[in-house]
This record gives C-alpha cells, sequence and structure tokens, in this order.
C-alpha cells in the first residue's frame, strides 16, 4: 500500500488477497446486480399487492411514488438486494465471510459514530444557512414526521450501510488486492457510485454535475475507508448526508416521501449548479474534519 495509508489499509484488504482476479470481480458484480433487480422488483410486487382491490391496472402505474412514506419506504429498500447478492458473492467467488466486507469490528461503530457526529453537526449549520436564504416546502406534518422519524433512520441506516457495503466493502476491497495504484481503488469504486445515481429523467440538464457531485462524494468516502481500514467512518459520513437529505429537507421530484421539508427548486433547476458547488465546499470541509479526526 502507499506509505500515505496507514496500515489499517492493508488489514482492510488482506481478506482479499487470496482471490483477487478481476474476472471473480466481474462475477461478484454481476450476482450484486441481479440481487438489485430481483430484490426491486420483490419490493415493487409487494407494494402493488399492498395497494389492494383498487390497485392500478398497469404495472408501471404501480411503481412506489416516492413523495409518500410507503414509497420512500421501498425505494431506499430495494439496495438491499444488491448488498444480499454482493454478501453471496463474496463467499462463492471469494471464499470470504461477510463480516470482512466491512473490517474490525471494534473500529466500525467507533468511526461511525464519530463520522455521523461530526458531519451532522457541519451538516446543521448548512441547512441552518440554508434555511435563512430559502424557504421551504412543508412535506410531511410534523407529528408524523415524528412518529416516522425512528424508522426513517433506520431505513436510512440500512440503505447507507448496504451502499458502503458495495462499493467501499467490497468493491474498493477487491480492487485494491488486485491493483497497487490508488488511481485504481479509490478512482473506480467512487466513478461506480456517481454512475449509480445517474437519472436523467429528474436531474435535466444538470445530470452530470449531480453524477460527478456524487462522485466525489465517493471519492472522501474511499479516502476515509483507506484512512481507517473499515467502511465505518464512510457509513457515517453517508448516514449524516443522506439524513439530511431525506429526512430534513429532500429536493424536489427525488425521494421526499420522509422528509419533513422540500426544496422550493427541483434537481433540474438551473440554479442547482450553484447550490450543487456549495454542496461540494461542504463535502470537503465535512471531509477534511472526519479525516483529521481519524489522523489522532
Amino acid at each position: 500500500m502507499p506509505s500515505r495509508y496507514p496500515a489499517a489499509f492493508e488489514g482492510f484488504v488482506a481478506p482479499a488477497r487470496a482471490r483477487p482476479q478481476v474476472w471473480r470481480l466481474l462475477a461478484g458484480l454481476c450476482l450484486a446486480g441481479l440481487g438489485y433487480a430481483l430484490w426491486s422488483a420483490g419490493a415493487v410486487a409487494l407494494y402493488w399487492g399492498a395497494l389492494g382491490p383498487e390497485r392500478p391496472e398497469s404495472w408501471a402505474s404501480a411503481l412506489p411514488d416516492a413523495e409518500t412514506p410507503a414509497g420512500a419506504f421501498v425505494m431506499l429498500s430495494t439496495v438491499l438486494g444488491m448488498a444480499l447478492g454482493t454478501v453471496l458473492a463474496a463467499r462463492l467467488f471469494h471464499a470470504r465471510r461477510s463480516a470482512t466486507l466491512f473490517g474490525r469490528a471494534p473500529v466500525v461503530p467507533r468511526d461511525f459514530v464519530i463520522a455521523a457526529g461530526l458531519v451532522g453537526v457541519i451538516y446543521a449549520a448548512s441547512l441552518a444557512l440554508w434555511f435563512a436564504r430559502f424557504d421551504p416546502v412543508p412535506q410531511l406534518d410534523p407529528g408524523r414526521w415524528l412518529a416516522l422519524l425512528p424508522f426513517a433512520l433506520l431505513a436510512v441506516l440500512i440503505q447507507t450501510g448496504a451502499e458502503e457495503l458495495v462499493f467501499r466493502g467490497y468493491l474498493q476491497q477487491q480492487l485494491a488486492a488486485r491493483f497497487r495504484s490508488p488511481l485504481v481503488w479509490l478512482l473506480l469504486p467512487s466513478l461506480g457510485f456517481g454512475l449509480a445515481h445517474y437519472d436523467p429523467g429528474a436531474t435535466g440538464a444538470n445530470l452530470w454535475l449531480v453524477v460527478a457531485a456524487t462522485a466525489l462524494f465517493g471519492l472522501a468516502a474511499a479516502d476515509l475507508t483507506a484512512r481507517s481500514g473499515s467502511i465505518g467512518a464512510a457509513w457515517g459520513f453517508h448516514f449524516a448526508n443522506n439524513t439530511a437529505a431525506l429526512l430534513v429537507v429532500a429536493v424536489k421530484g427525488t425521494i421526499p416521501g420522509l422528509a419533513l421539508f422540500t426544496t422550493p427548486y427541483t434537481a433540474d433547476d438551473p440554479a442547482m449548479a450553484r447550490l450543487l458547488a456549495i454542496d461540494i465546499a461542504t463535502l470537503g470541509i465535512a471531509w477534511f474534519v472526519v479525516r483529521r479526526a481519524l489522523q489522532r
């Protein structure tokens, strides 16, 4: 490993070194994709069946409405299939236990709490500045929002953990076991993470700006994983970010069903370009603070 990364990362990657072949990784990613597709189809089918006798006649019209709490829960649950496919891939193609995808057990919760706490404070300050400039649009009734909050936090915890398991716990590990260059094992998972959020229907002309901003988030998470030797810090960072973006103020037209407020603009609004620059700056500050905390 490059000397600027601690020995903890070598310990994190070590379980992947026994079977680092690229074909195994590609097969594992295919299995993760299959798990995502099957789980998503099953979740939508259950949602459709739960609509009762007045359910829509077409499959397309029965897709979960992300503006409702039920639809948002379904949308957040879809990544579980990808995570389960990844766990199965680690066992089948790499003879690895699922625990090796997380890193050392004592480190994961510690780094999660440190990162989530620090990022939560920074994002709270950022939201306070946002509220001073924009008029939020009420989404959920405060009483209902509070009643759903414990379940919503659990859903975000699972959703962010599943994504970190795939991109940092499997893809980054396996690439680092096969390639020594950080240009491979830092950049490729980050680019994949950005492209996983490719949504031209919602983001319009801002599509590639959103993909780039998400890839930068992936790069920050990959660096924290390399710095700490577990997915704990990246998971905590991701959890705090998504809690703010999905449960407090969600961008209109994304997944606002569990949010207290939505923005007065949508993700394809031309003004989003400037706001994304501010988000990236906030991300950079949060990454720097967490990275310094992990060095102590």
